[in-house]
């Protein structure tokens, strides 16, 4: 373990941009194997199907498509992103590393700027790489986009805090990514939901607050 950690050292070293798009590549091909895993446990629970009616087998082509998000976008987006806003935190708002203002800046900018821009990118890309029209990506991002935002808003700034006020900035990205296994499992798992019941109850509830404005116009 200790050689694969000083391994993973000297590759962050030489490399850091490569080593970023070849791991978070990996962690949500992963973490999109888990997440079929869960969702094929959860779905014969509910439905009462025996191992003998159908065996769990890997969608690989689905696995694919989830880890070159990872490889196109999480690896190369994600390494710039929490580099260059380092930079911009300390050398243009001239906080001081570690001081309240300074990870709250950071957690703020992260949550309302990255976390939805990841998410409308993710959606976008499964969607469009599975042959979806526009107008069909469109319903998807309606259906997955606001319950996503709400549940990771809940779950990452707490994540951040943590990885902004501790963890040196060397090796943030290998914090994001640790995280981003989970949170690809949580992704994977979310678009494979489709039209669950508790999904349907965000979209009814934006749906009456729209309905709701119109009429008081």
């Amino acid at each position: 373990m200790l050689n694969a950690w000083k391994w993973y050292q000297r590759c962050m070293s030489l490399h850091p941009v490569k080593t970023q798009v070849v791991s978070s590549g990996i962690l949500w091909g992963v973490g999109d194997i888990a997440a079929q895993s869960i969702t094929y446990s959860s779905a014969r629970k509910r439905l009462q199907i025996s191992d003998a009616d159908k065996d769990f087998k890997i969608d690989w082509k689905r696995t694919a498509v989830t880890s070159m998000f990872g490889f196109g976008f999480v690896g190369p987006v994600g390494h710039l992103w929490y580099e260059g806003l380092d930079r911009f935190i300390r050398q243009r708002l001239l906080l001081q590393p570690g001081s309240v203002r300074f990870v709250a800046s950071k957690v703020a900018m992260d949550s309302l700027l990255f976390g939805p821009f990841e998410l409308f990118v993710f959606f976008s890309h499964m969607g469009l790489s599975t042959g979806k029209t526009v107008d069909q990506l469109k319903e998807d991002l309606k259906r997955d986009f606001l319950p996503a935002l709400v549940v990771e808003s809940g779950a990452w700034p707490f994540v951040q805090v943590v990885n902004f006020r501790y963890v040196p900035v060397r090796y943030q990205l290998l914090y994001v990514n640790l995280f981003c296994l989970l949170d690809s499992v949580f992704l994977s798992w979310l678009e494979q939901q489709k039209d669950a019941s508790w999904k349907q109850w965000f979209s009814s509830s934006t749906s009456s607050k729209e309905q709701g404005h119109g009429e008081a116009r």
